[in-house]
Order: C-alpha cells, then structure tokens, then sequence
C-alpha cells in the first residue's frame, strides 16, 4: 500500500501495511483526516545555546511560587537550564555565581518584605555586591490599595541595578489581577534573553476528551453546606463558621492551606455607587473577559467598588477634572492624601469629586478586578472528607457618618448561607506545613480567627494518629462569649490529641491579657518544647499580634535559654531557617 518512494525504511512500510491492510474504508479515511489536520500544527523548538537562568522568588500567599514555577517550565521550553529558588533557601552573596536572574517577588502589606524573604531582602539592601555579569529583570506583586504599591519589587529592582546588574526588562508593578501583567513582563524578559527561536512542524497529538478541570482560572461552585455563628448572645464580635462541599470538584488541600473565595458585592453598595454616579444600572458595557453585561450585574460581580487607593483617585481625576481632587493629588500634599483616604471608599469620592455623575464607561474606567480573599482552611480533609471549613470575621463597622463592612467577610455570612453556592478554589501555603514527623511536638499560637488553621492541623494528627504532643494558645475577649469551638477543644484536651491549652480572654479581668502574656506565663516549659525539637507557629493579626508574640518568644529563649539578646535573636532565626518557626499572619 505504501510507495518505496515513501518516507519509511523498508520494515516501516512493512508494519504500516500490515496495519493499513487491517482498516476498513471508513478508518483508513479518519487517520487520512486526522494525520493531515495535525500536519499544520508547529513546536517551537528552543534556542540551542539559550544558557542559564535563576527565577528567584519571594512569595507570602504562593502567587510569587506559582509564577516562578510557570516561568521555569516555559523557560525551559524555550531551551534554557532553568531553577527556580525561594529566598529564604539562599544568600545574597550566591546572585554572584549568577548570568540571568528573574526576580519575582511579592509586597506584604503597605511595604514590608513577604514573610519567608523578610531575611534576605534585609541582607541583601545591606549588601555591597559586585554584578557586573548579571542580566535581570524584576516583576513585582502587590495590591493598588496600600500606598507603597510593589515597594519590595521596586527596592529589588533598584538595588541590583546599582550593584551593576544590566535590566534586559522593564520592570512590572502587578496588582491582584497580576496575569496580563506578568504574561507581558515574561515575554518581554524572554525575548531579551533568547531572541531567537526555530520552528518546525509537527503532528498534533491525538485529541482526547479533558475532563473539566476547577482552579484559579475556574473557581468551583461549591455549595454550602452549614453556616452558624460562633459568638454565643451579647458578644461584640460575629465569627461564623462556614462548611463548603468541594464533592467533584477535584480539589485536594493540606492543613496550613488557604482557600481563595471569590464574592459578589452587596447589593445596597452597588446601589449607592450607581446613585452617586448618576446612572440607572441598565446601561451596557463592555468587561474583560466576560462580554457585554448591564452595568448592574457588573458592579456586583467584576469589579472592586469599595478599596479606595491613590490609583483610583487618580483615575477619578482624569474622569472628571476635579481642581479639588488634583490637588489633593499634588506631590506636596500626600499627607492629606493619606488622612483623606483613611476611613473612606469610592463611594464617599464619588459623592466628592464628581458632583454631575459619570458615564458607564467613566464609572468603570475607574475601579480595578474585583480580588479572591484568602481565608486559612479551618478542617483537615481527613477528618471531613469532600469538604472544606473556614472561620471568618465579619467586619462591619462606620466611619464618616456611614457604614462600611468587609465585601468577602460579610458576603459569605449574609449570603452564603445553606444551600447556596459559592466559587472557591484551594490556594496552597508550602510555607505553613506541619512537621513530615508526626512524633514532633508543636506550639500553636491563634488568637480570634487565627484558631482556623490550628483546628486543622489538630484534626489532621489526630486522624492519623499521631504520637507528637500539641500545645495550643488561644486568645479573644470573653470566655463565655468568643472561646471559638470551645466543645472540640475540651474533647481534643480529654481524648488525649491536645496536650496542653491556655486562653488569654482580654476583656474578662480589668488588665488585659493576651496570648503573649501566657506564653512568657509558661516562659520555661515553652522552652523547654522547643529544645525538644518542637515546631512553632502563629497565626492571625500581623499589625500587632504576631510582632508582639516574636517578641515574646525571644524573651523567652534570652530568659531560659540563658542566651544574651543577640544569641536569643539568633536562635529564633534559625528555628525560622530550618521552617520550625512558621506564621501564617494577615
């Protein structure tokens, strides 16, 4: 069947007409269609001498690890010998031994460093490198709403530059929807390193039915399954805990893992915004990735109207010619810029500076993606099969004559209730793992909502029957009140699988007293566990709460480790070196 002057050896010939002779009209004409439909398809075959690259990243949530990851695998398509490497694993004295470097890091709040590159960023401002041979580029991830927008990103890029790197790239300053951003930085950083590609053709591979797959790209509809508050009658507080289905979903999670939640805004903002712009709801426009929608159904669900910023003040500037809002914008008057945004959101702006209304298109023009929360998994997937748990802190309070409340925090208690669905995808936290030996003794510090990982991970030791003891301090106002899961605690205390609990409730004596307090209270066993080989965590507020709690457990090693302040700050140093110390903090 196969001509001599065909492009196969004689036993290929032989082979294929053995098989060829096998197929009746109808398969050989479905082969003859499917090899000459793959025929077009081209593979970029990599430059030959593309060399070596580094991606460094320094990440807080994992975004800056996922990225990494992506650019090492596209690299390496692209024929590089490409790594990737976590700040917290090198010094700043290795960016010597470097050629090609990508930096990829993150900014945690309003210009701090990310938790695991706290260490290196420190070094390495200090530094006084020679990288002449370095060629590099830096994207930067951060969020539009803090003022220092990228500020860890921008000081990367500076830095390395001055110690006599060549930047192939422009930087990027990615906000929360990061994916064209960093997409075009990558390609741009990429056409600078290797320029050059070949292409040759190829057959497609034989198509095959892919099942559909959920993620950050496509977040699940996970139905609710239960919906209580935590908080028992006369608390100031309202902490629901939220039980959500991932049942074919093909989601898995770890303890120390986070779930991203996407919300939809209320309806009463979305309301108030339309009224200060003048403008009806059933107007038309034009959203990214999603088609025409009326105006309405857009503000509920595609944009961040809320999380008033200097960006969307600026774009608010251009929008309407304010005099008044350009020079609350001067470059002299960023302190009544920042006392001015304090406490404010658009709407308040909108009701300021744009008396007359705006159009759609304006109105639009002026908001950003509407952001996934992050919220620490509260459940191991052990012990609650198909299934996801979360503690969440509705925030609700008023500023400047009106009431605000949290867009994600106040969305899943008013709205996600039994029997709805909400889109969810699991978003993993390598940096906040228990130990891979279930005999290891941990310390566990969550105050308020900071309990949800720990509930985790003692289910998750107690579903495998770990042997490893479990202290857990716990903190909030009132016992009667807010002693969160309360029941599983005592049962956890009586069955065996929590070893030691103390609770700090603030509210409940006339001085306050914190976890802090009954961690230095408990000073010498404290130390005692950790010269055991415990691990160490904490988990929740990060403005005041875990810098209070590090500076308790130093004072604890310089106390009864007999250590001077140096040697107890070095100490606690390394237990976050070898991962022993962990903070899951926001």
């Amino acid at each position: 069947m196969l001509p001599e002057s065909s492009p196969f050896s004689p036993d290929q010939r032989k082979s294929l007409d053995f098989l060829l002779a096998g197929f009746d009209a109808l398969q050989r004409g479905w082969l003859s269609g499917f090899l000459a439909a793959g025929a077009a398809v081209p593979i970029v075959a990599p430059a030959v001498s593309a060399g070596k690259l580094t991606v460094l990243y320094g990440t807080e949530s994992g975004n800056s690890e996922e990225l990494a990851d992506r650019a090492v695998k596209d690299a390496k398509k692209k024929g590089f010998k490409a790594v990737m490497k976590n700040m917290a694993d090198i010094k700043p004295a290795d960016l010597a031994k470097e050629e090609n470097l990508l930096v990829i890091v993150s900014t945690w709040g309003d210009g701090e460093a990310p938790e695991t590159a706290v260490g290196f960023h420190k070094e390495f401002m200090a530094a006084e490198l020679k990288l002449d041979q370095l060629r590099f580029s830096v994207c930067g991830l951060g969020d539009t709403s803090y003022e220092l927008f990228c500020e860890i990103g921008k000081q990367f890029d500076a830095r390395l530059e001055q110690m006599g790197g060549k930047r192939i790239a422009p930087r990027a300053d990615c906000d929360v929807d990061y994916e064209d951003a960093f997409t075009t930085w990558f390609a741009d950083a990429m056409t600078a390193l290797a320029p050059t590609s070949a292409v040759v053709a190829a057959p497609a591979a034989a198509a095959v039915a892919v099942s559909e797959e959920f993620g950050k790209k496509n977040p699940f509809p996970s139905e609710v399954y239960e919906n209580v508050l935590l908080n028992g009658e006369g608390s100031a507080k309202e902490t629901i805990h939220v039980e959500l289905s991932l049942a074919g979903s093909g989601m898995a999670y770890e303890p120390g893992d986070a779930l991203a939640v996407q919300p939809t805004n209320c309806p009463e903002m979305v309301r108030d915004v339309l009224n200060a712009a003048k403008l009806k709801g059933t107007e038309e426009i034009e959203v990214k990735g999603a088609g025409k929608k009326l105006l309405a159904d857009a503000l509920r669900e595609d944009f961040d109207i809320t999380a008033l910023s200097k960006a969307v003040l600026k774009k608010l500037a251009e929008a309407t010619g304010s005099a008044t809002l350009g020079e609350l914008l001067a470059e002299d008057a960023n302190d009544k810029l920042r006392a001015y945004i304090e406490g404010r959101e658009i709407i308040d702006a909108l009701i300021d500076f744009a008396p007359n209304g705006l159009s759609a298109e304006a109105l639009t023009g002026i908001f950003r993606k509407l952001p996934i929360r992050l919220y620490s998994i509260a459940s191991s997937p052990l012990a609650h099969p198909d299934e996801v748990h979360l503690t969440v802190a509705a925030v609700r309070y008023e500023t400047n004559g009106r009431a605000r409340k949290g867009v994600c925090s106040t969305f899943l208690s008013d709205f996600a209730k039994a029997g709805a669905n909400v889109a969810v995808f699991v978003q993993p936290n390598k940096n906040f793992r228990l130990p891979a030996d279930g005999s290891t003794p941990i310390i566990m510090v969550g105050p308020g909502t900071g309990i949800a990982p720990f509930r985790a991970f003692v289910e998750h030791r107690a579903a495998l029957g770990c042997a490893g003891k479990n202290w857990l301090f716990f903190g909030d106002q009132h016992y009667t009140y807010d002693f969160l899961y309360q029941l599983e605690w005592q049962d956890f205390l009586k069955n065996g699988q929590l070893a030691k609990l103390d609770v700090a409730f603030s509210r409940d004596q006339p001085e306050k007293v914190y976890v802090q307090d009954k961690m230095v209270e408990n000073g010498e066993e404290l130390y005692a566990w950790l010269e055991e080989g415990a691990h160490f965590y904490v988990c929740g507020d990060a403005n005041r709460m875990a810098a209070d709690v590090h500076e308790a457990l130093v004072n604890i090693v310089e106390n009864f480790g007999a250590k001077s302040r140096e040697e107890a700050e070095a100490y606690v140093d390394a237990l976050k070196k070898s991962k022993r110390y962990q903070r899951d903090v926001y």
